[in-house]
């Protein structure tokens, strides 16, 4: 469960960091046929490793066949992910849903649209791994059956991702301007991702459960124990379900939901059925040590924590385009898209990122939550012997290594030892507790620091002077491969004259001009930087106004007629001014109020 989690996440990573161009790698019939290639040659690997394996399973000991159906599951799966890497940056698909109305507006959508391709991958493998399923397992699933069923269980990992982008494009679409510049702020952002968090940490329960398919556990003396057990550690939920997970073959239990009103207590029917009275006991307290010690909000708080380094490693990504512009031109020189280069470099970086945070820091974590739970035993009973019991017979009944870990578990032999250890010098527990809590301290003091620097980065001072700096460091180096490109030189024009080195702006802006005379922005910009200079060196107000004229004659917008006004209010043409004011208030479709203060000055001029 925890991998659909990782595969479906890298999958959104690779769709999401990728910049279709607009000029699509193929045409749209052989696009097409590409997608169904790339689609045939996983059909066709997957089938046939599934299937040799089907044909051995008589010959072979079942419980190497299971592990060995459990690697082809994760390579199949890893597989799927880099097929899916290749519809989206070899074939480039994402370029022919630009221009059409419902996706720009909605990218949303455009998105469910690619991540279904993925899904699609899962499901041949699912068909695939099906008929060695239902023999392995003695099963009475149908093939339909067991793919909607893994697909149920997977779909509840995209819906946070859907909720969060889908209001976004919602708040975009509406005609409404004060959510949408609260949301383009960085206190609309934080504010925005704290509610979303709040409402599905609460309101996600219960919509998991529904996908998932829980049932209320049958009343009995299995549930009157559980019950009993939460109401004596103090435990608040909204009831105890059947979990159908793998058909209920596990010896597992879990519990979600942070608020007890939306928290349900999950177990499944080999965990009822094979655990005697006190193993159950033993694992319904295990659970409730992830409530007792607040593991599900740290959880939250790793969230946060992986946003908090997306956050800073996106401008750090762009600082360090900078100085790959060698790999980028030799992969550019093989007859590559830059744009698509750039976004395979930024899908690598964060997919990287992204596996290492969860492989090795939230997974050291979660292995020493799990940990933590496993002593809480020691607070509701005087022993862990029926937890060491259900730990032996959870590696018995299943073809999961004793000494084997995993990324969030410890091993089982590793997870015993403990214990014993535990019961033999209970100070064990406490020198864990401490060490946890320190370690939670650096992680938290860690990232309040580069939590930090992304604020500096994206809104402080440092990072304007350093995106200025790199931002000019790009337009030089552009300008260098295309010295006749009047939209790199006004580029440029612009950046010194954010900066205020309005000399410099002006030579940027006249070159430009003289390689393209009619380069509206060139003229614009200019003419506004000679109509308002306070230097005498720079006031020219009969070229500010010539040039003005012919930016208005080519393309009357409003910022180009508010030019046009300034211009000929400076040369004193007042009436001319109001005249031009006019006309951009008439044209103005946003910041209306700065029109309308324009054209209240230029009234009071000629009064």
């Amino acid at each position: 469960m925890f991998a659909n989690f990782i595969y479906f996440i890298v999958a959104l990573l690779i769709y999401a960091t990728h910049q279709p161009s607009e000029n699509p790698h193929f045409s749209a019939i052989e696009s097409l046929l590409l997608f169904a290639g790339v689609t045939l040659l996983y059909t066709v690997t997957t089938f046939i490793p599934f299937n040799a394996l089907n044909k051995r399973l008589q010959q072979e000991n079942p419980v190497r066949i299971e592990n060995r159906f459990s690697a082809h599951m994760n390579r199949q799966s890893i597989l799927a992910l880099l097929f899916f890497a290749v519809d989206i940056y070899g074939i480039n698909l994402p370029s022919f849903f630009i221009g059409i109305a419902l996706f720009d507006r909605l990218p949303t959508l455009r998105a469910l649209v690619f991540i279904s391709i993925f899904v699609l991958y899962l499901a041949i493998m699912w068909a695939a791994a099906f008929p060695l399923y239902k023999r392995l397992y003695v099963s009475g699933m149908s093939r339909r059956a067991y793919i909607g069923t893994n697909i149920s269980f997977a779909v509840p990992v995209l819906l946070p991702w859907f909720v969060l982008s889908g209001v976004a494009d919602l708040i975009e679409v509406l005609p409404f301007q004060g959510p949408k510049i609260f949301l383009a702020s960085f206190e609309g952002q934080v504010t925005y991702f704290l509610v979303f968090l709040v409402l599905v940490s609460v309101f996600g329960p219960p919509i998991i459960k529904t996908f998932w398919r829980c049932k209320p556990l049958a009343a009995g003396l299995q549930r009157r124990r559980i019950e009993d057990l939460c109401a004596r550690a103090g435990i608040a939920y909204r009831d105890i379900l059947n979990w159908p997970i793998f058909e209920g073959r596990m010896i597992t239990a879990g519990v979600m939901g942070l608020l007890g009103r939306f928290r349900y207590i999950l177990v499944t029917k080999a965990l009822l059925v094979l655990l005697r009275p006190d193993e159950l006991e033993a694992v319904i307290a295990h659970e409730i040590g992830h409530v007792k010690r607040r593991h599900l909000l740290l959880y939250l708080f790793f969230f946060i924590g992986y946003m908090i380094l997306s956050f800073a490693l996106f401008d750090l990504f762009f600082y360090a385009l900078i100085y790959l512009d060698p790999v980028i031109h030799f992969f550019r020189a093989a007859g590559l898209d830059e744009g698509t280069i750039v976004s395979a470099i930024m899908s690598v970086l964060f997919i990287s990122a992204f596996l290492v945070y969860f492989r090795f820091i939230f997974g050291y974590f979660m292995r020493h939550f799990e940990r933590q739970a496993d002593t809480h035993v020691f607070r509701m009973f005087d022993s862990a012997r029926p937890l060491i019991s259900t730990l032996q017979k959870i590696a018995s009944t299943s073809a999961q290594p004793i000494d084997k870990p995993n990324w969030h578990h410890f091993s089982i032999r590793e997870r015993m030892q403990f214990l014993l250890q535990c019961e033999t010098n209970p100070r064990m527990i406490t020198r864990h507790d401490q060490r946890l809590k320190r370690h939670l301290w650096v992680y938290t003091l860690c990232f309040l620091l580069i939590g930090g620097i992304a604020y500096q980065l994206n809104y402080g001072r440092a990072g304007s002077v350093l995106n200025s700096h790199f931002f000019e460091k790009i337009i030089v180096r552009e300008i260098q491969r295309s010295p006749q490109s009047p939209g790199l030189l006004t580029t440029l024009g612009d950046l010194h004259y954010s900066r205020g080195s309005l000399q410099k702006a002006a030579a940027a802006y006249e070159k430009a001009i003289r390689q393209n005379q009619d380069h509206v922005r060139a003229l614009n910009n200019l003419a506004w930087l000679y109509a308002t200079a306070t230097e005498s060196a720079l006031k020219r107000p009969e070229r500010a106004l010539a040039l003005a004229e012919r930016a208005a004659a080519l393309s009357p917008r409003p910022h180009v007629l508010d030019t046009l006004a300034q211009c000929y209010f400076v040369n004193g043409r007042i009436a001319a001014a109001l005249t031009a004011a006019q006309k951009a208030l008439q044209a103005a479709e946003k910041d209306r109020s700065y029109y309308e203060s324009q054209l209240a000055k230029f009234r009071q001029a000629l009064e």
